[in-house]
């Protein structure tokens, strides 16, 4: 499988309460942090609901 970064580079105050919990789902916990995860398609379902908050790049 292929490997995406992810990286918070929005707040996520003032989010709605969804937008939140997907970001402590894929790992998020504050700005500028980054997490590797695998490409399956539901990380880049979550990526995608959330897109306008971070930065991916493919590894």
């Amino acid at each position: 499988m292929a490997k995406i970064k992810v990286t918070q580079v929005r707040s996520i105050i003032s989010r709605p309460k969804r937008q939140k919990e997907t970001m402590k789902a894929l790992g998020l916990r504050k700005m500028n942090h980054s997490v590797e995860l695998e490409a399956t398609p539901q990380v880049l379902g979550m990526v995608a609901k959330i897109g306008h908050l971070v930065k991916v790049e493919e590894l």
